[in-house]
């Protein structure tokens, strides 16, 4: 178990608990957090829970997909480098303290 801090477009903060293998997608709609409305539950086939992870964090990730990519091109915001699809990220241990920030659009 560990945490992730999801912060808002408008700046403020929400820090939750996440368990180990459940996507940062999960971690988000398991504790209401605004911003992530994941349309096709976590199917890789609607970029509504787009998120960004920068930092340190980024680095301890896998590689985006193909898939991941593709979907990313079609987000309501306009993806960065550190744009990632929270249904394809996999929380673990290592992650603890991780720090997504929401787009403000999905």
């Amino acid at each position: 178990m560990g945490r992730v801090v999801f912060v808002q477009p408008d700046g403020s903060k929400q820090e939750v608990e996440a368990v180990d293998g459940q996507s940062v997608m999960q971690v988000a709609r398991a504790n209401l957090v605004p911003g992530i409305v994941a349309e096709c539950g976590g199917e890789l086939s609607c970029a509504t829970c787009h998120v960004f992870i920068g930092g340190q964090w980024a680095g301890l990730l896998p590689g985006r997909s193909d898939e991941e990519v593709d979907m990313l091109e079609v987000a309501a915001e306009e993806p960065t480098e550190s744009s990632r699809l929270s249904c394809q990220v996999r929380f673990e241990a290592a992650l603890d303290g991780m720090v997504v920030t929401i787009p403000e659009t999905q």
